[in-house]
Parts: C-alpha cells; sequence; structure tokens
C-alpha cells in the first residue's frame, strides 16, 4: 500500500489538478507490478512500479531506446523517477496476444504470428554487437542449471546419481556447442503470447517485458513465439511459420542459415535450452516466490520438451532421464 500512495503522490504532481483513477494492470516473473491510470478525460497510461531494492529501470529504458529505433511498437516514456523506481508508460491495450489468439480463428491466427515475426524481423535487423549484454556460454548454462536445481532437486524432490549429472552435463556441453554458433541478433528472451499485445488498428503487435534483452542467437525468439509455454499449436502449423519467418528474414539480409533444416535443427535445440530454464524457473516462482500461478503450464513446457528430445539422437539420454523423472514422480504421487 505505501508503494501505491508514492505513486498516487507522483501522478498528483506531474498532474495537478487532474483526478485519477488507479488500477492494477499486471504483473510479471519479477518484482515489477503495473498500474494503470485513467484520467477524467479518458486518456489512460500505465505505471510501472520497480522498487529499486529489487529492480532497476535502466536496462528497461536502454532496450526501450533500441527497439524503438527499430521500428517496434514499444511504450513510449511519459515521465519517470528513477529513484524510487517509477516510469509513466503509454498505454499499449489491454489484450495481449494469448487472450486474441483463444478467439482468433485460423486466419487472425496466422495474421496476428506474421505481423510477431515481422516484428521481430525489425528488431534482428536493428542488431549490433556491444550494445546489450552477450548471451554468452556463462549465462546460457547459468539458466540450463536451473533445471536440476530447482525443477528436479527442489520440485520433484528427486536426487541425481552420479550418473545421470554427468549425463546431463554432457547434454548441456552439446546443447550450448549448436546455440553458440548460431548468429546473434538482439534477443528479446521472453517473447511470446503474454508479452505481445494485439493492437487495435494496424499491424504492428505491441512489446512489453523486454528488459532483460541480449545479443545472441537468432532463433532465441523464434523459439519462445512458436513453442510458447502458455498456448500450444500443431507442429505443422508452426513449421509453416517459422518458414514463413526464415524466407522473409532471408529477404531482409538477416543471417539466418542458408540450409532451411539447419536452421530448423538451431531452433529446435535453442528450444530445448529455453523449455529446461522455464521449467527451472516456474519452479523457483513457486518455491522461492509463492507464485504458483505457473504450474498450469508446466505441462506444456515439458511436452515440447520431450517431443523435440524424442527427434534427436544426441539428446536421446536427456529423453530418457525425462521419463524417469515422470515416472518416480508418478510413483510418489501414487504413495
Amino acid at each position: 500500500m505505501e508503494r501505491r500512495r508514492q505513486i498516487e503522490s507522483w501522478l498528483t504532481r506531474l498532474h495537478p489538478g487532474r483526478p485519477f483513477a488507479l488500477a492494477p494492470a499486471s504483473a510479471d516473473a519479477s518484482f515489477r507490478r503495473y498500474f494503470r491510470a485513467r484520467f477524467d478525460d479518458g486518456q489512460t497510461a500505465i505505471v510501472m512500479d520497480a522498487p529499486p531494492d529489487r529492480e532497476d529501470c535502466r536496462p528497461w529504458l536502454a532496450v526501450q531506446r533500441l527497439f524503438l529505433d527499430a521500428g517496434a511498437h514499444v511504450p513510449e516514456v511519459l515521465a519517470e523517477d528513477l529513484d524510487a523506481g517509477f516510469l509513466l508508460l503509454s498505454d499499449l491495450g489491454r489484450r495481449t496476444y494469448l487472450e486474441a489468439l483463444k478467439d482468433a480463428d485460423r486466419r487472425q491466427t496466422d495474421a496476428l504470428y506474421a505481423d510477431a515475426a515481422l516484428a521481430l524481423i525489425r528488431i534482428q535487423c536493428a542488431s549490433r554487437p556491444g550494445l546489450l549484454p552477450e548471451y554468452d556460454r556463462a549465462l546460457l548454462g547459468r539458466e540450463l542449471g536451473l533445471f536440476p536445481d530447482w525443477y528436479v532437486a527442489r520440485h520433484l524432490g528427486i536426487a541425481l546419481d552420479d550418473a545421470q549429472r554427468n549425463m546431463i552435463e554432457r547434454v548441456f556441453e552439446t546443447l550450448l556447442a549448436v546455440n553458440l554458433a548460431e548468429p546473434r541478433v538482439f534477443v528479446h528472451r521472453d517473447y511470446h503470447s503474454r508479452n505481445l499485445m494485439a493492437p487495435d488498428g494496424g499491424a504492428n503487435p505491441g512489446i512489453v517485458d523486454f528488459q532483460d534483452a541480449v545479443h545472441g542467437p537468432i532463433s532465441y525468439d523464434l523459439a519462445s513465439l512458436f513453442k510458447d509455454a502458455y498456448i500450444g499449436w500443431e507442429e505443422e502449423r508452426t513449421l509453416d511459420w517459422l518458414i514463413r519467418y526464415w524466407e522473409r528474414a532471408r529477404a531482409a539480409g538477416l543471417p539466418v542459415r542458408a540450409d532451411f533444416a539447419e536452421f530448423h535443427r538451431d531452433y529446435e535445440w535453442m528450444g530445448v535450452q529455453r523449455h529446461l530454464k522455464v521449467l527451472g524457473i516456474f519452479a523457483r516462482l513457486y518455491h522461492r516466490d509463492g507464485k504458483d500461478g505457473y504450474l498450469k503450464d508446466m505441462p506444456l513446457v515439458a511436452a515440447h520438451l520431450r517431443q523435440t528430445c524424442a527427434r534427436y539422437r544426441e539428446l536421446g539420454p536427456l529423453r530418457q532421464l525425462l521419463e524417469q523423472l515422470d515416472e518416480r514422480a508418478m510413483q510418489a504421487r501414487v504413495r
């Protein structure tokens, strides 16, 4: 309540004599919260509340400028108080892609994903090294470590033996070698249906929650988008979307693989890295932060992971481990 009172006082100073109502807009997996301010003339704006002892607004502002210059539809900064951890932003609307897709027919769904892919190409075409943190081996590896530490040990309550841990390390090294060999571009790092806003008009989706952007593998955001943790699609359809992206990316001069089969392999293996990370993050959000809303999304993420591991011989040992974990978790529930 104290943070909310501070926000109300800040808005009153910014807009003296202009009444407004403040209501929760959304929250994300971090400590940020968002409020929608509705003024008496009907105009709205979004307040980002990022407690400075837990969050830093500066990375968000740096990425916002890069993505805005690239032609992406990101919130405009209307006012800021970095010491307090407040940003006042333009309102990109209430309807996320996730909400819009639930009501969309096939043609509308295809159009939404085509728009999201085009927006991503704009961002990728603006890429330059040295402006964002590198998505390097250390960071990718730390993310993979969330799977054994938080998902297996903490969430499933299973202790891996030495042979299983050695196997995981070998598979992770194989995975990282493929991930790190990809061409590198700007990476949103969470480019999916909950962070894209469906536009009221036009074809450029609103893009939010980009503060963790990095310079890294070109297929990462595609794996986030088409192998979404929150909504699933038949594989033939996502393959068609991926091919269409690849064709447009080549035409735009992006450094995608000339052979689509190689590009598809990169995308699949990048998805494995992301799904292992996401299972660990969802487990951590529940056990450390008390956020249980992500537990319902774990089965879809695990299904993506198993499906890809079944296709590649090098990932066979990981698939076997997943099956063993499922069996032991089932036995524990029965007991």
